[in-house]
């Protein structure tokens, strides 16, 4: 898809953003299990990863994008019609992103889990 020959198309996030991002939700999500993993969790690792689908599955479903995305101008849409994703899509794309699904790229391009939901990552300005 050229986003240069459809003006209503946002441009696809670049990879070195999304990185940005989730490597964000990720030390946010480390820093709330410090801050209560002695009181409520045993295994630090596998609470921060619970806490970390928490905290994208329901940011991406209410605001179209995790805390790292927003700070970093990222939307999640649907591919390729740029609309809100599904919650029940949101949840499977963030299950598969826990199972480090992402790192598996399709020919498009895409990330699997973005390829599976038929969602993407778009650039935007907030």
């Amino acid at each position: 898809m050229s986003f240069a020959a459809s003006p209503g198309i946002s441009p696809e996030a670049s990879l070195g953003r999304r990185f940005l991002a989730l490597a964000i939700d990720w030390t946010m999500c480390r820093l709330i299990t410090a801050l209560v993993s002695p009181n409520l969790f045993l295994d630090s690792s596998f609470s921060t990863l619970i806490i970390f689908f928490i905290e994208v599955t329901l940011f991406t479903t209410l605001l179209q994008a995790s805390a790292g995305q927003r700070i970093m101008a990222i939307k999640v849409v649907t591919y390729p019609e740029q609309l809100r994703v599904a919650p029940q899509k949101v949840f499977l794309r963030t299950l598969l992103i826990c199972l480090v699904l992402p790192a598996v790229f399709t020919k498009d391009g895409r990330a699997f889990h973005d390829h599976f939901t038929q969602s993407q990552t778009i650039k935007v300005s907030y």
